[in-house]
């Protein structure tokens, strides 16, 4: 049931260079997305985000924030410290990809594998999952999401309003047309 604040619900805080961002900084639209690497729905979102993404081109700044749900999904956070560990190597986006096509295989030895199979430095990818290095930055975007109203997985936001019902190509693409026009 929606109630009549989500349709206002704005994003908290706005797109900054701590963000993941894919486009140029300086599109004319963005498109941000919670996402939990485990949820199936998200799994989904993956490719209708690349086809979006196709579609608008050089228009389209796309902005990844993290919102694990562990209560459901156990394996979330740690797969969300694993991208942002493979960010402080320069491959978030290499790793985001990763998560998202190997969702089934989510275990600390299958993170540390796939760090290796992107050129990462695994030791250090390894020591820095197992400390936990990362798990304020993962947090920081899920308390981000909670002030923005996230309740679930995927939640998009268009232009920095969060965007309802559904979340298609072409409803993306139409959401996106309209907040230019």
């Amino acid at each position: 049931m929606m109630r009549s604040h989500d349709t206002l619900a704005t994003l908290n805080p706005p797109v900054s260079d701590r963000d993941h961002i894919l486009g140029p900084p300086d599109a004319p639209l963005t498109l941000v997305e919670y996402a939990d690497f485990e949820c199936p729905f998200c799994g989904d979102a993956f490719g209708i985000v690349k086809a979006v993404r196709s579609r608008l081109g050089d228009q389209l700044r796309f902005v990844f924030r993290h919102f694990p749900v562990p209560q459901v999904h156990p394996h979330a956070q740690r797969a969300a410290e694993a991208a942002e560990a493979a960010a402080a190597q320069g491959k978030f986006w290499e790793m985001h990809d990763y998560l998202f096509t190997h969702q089934p295989s989510l275990e600390v030895p299958d993170l540390i594998r796939y760090a290796g199979s992107l050129g990462l430095d695994a030791q250090r990818f390894a020591g820095e999952l197992r400390d936990r290095a990362f798990a304020g930055r993962v947090r920081e975007d899920v308390t981000s999401g909670a002030s923005s109203g996230v309740e679930g997985t995927p939640t998009f936001f268009v232009n920095g309003r969060r965007h309802q019902g559904r979340w298609d190509v072409r409803t993306l693409v139409a959401a996106l047309a309209e907040v230019e026009s």
